[in-house]
């Protein structure tokens, strides 16, 4: 169950991060753009802390 889990936030990770970078890229919404991605960033961390053995 954990790893449907951390695929499943691996691909929040990579949906929430493409979008923040199209925002800042195409539509100039800096706010929203910078929000995503940071918040893509953090899903990654997450993951990471998660699969790595203690």
């Amino acid at each position: 169950m954990s790893g449907t889990i951390l695929s499943l936030l691996m691909l929040a990770g990579v949906a929430l991060t493409g979008g923040g970078v199209y925002l800042l890229v195409k539509k100039k919404d800096r706010l929203r753009g910078t929000l995503m991605v940071v918040a893509g960033v953090v899903m990654f961390g997450d993951v990471a802390i998660w699969a790595v053995p203690l």
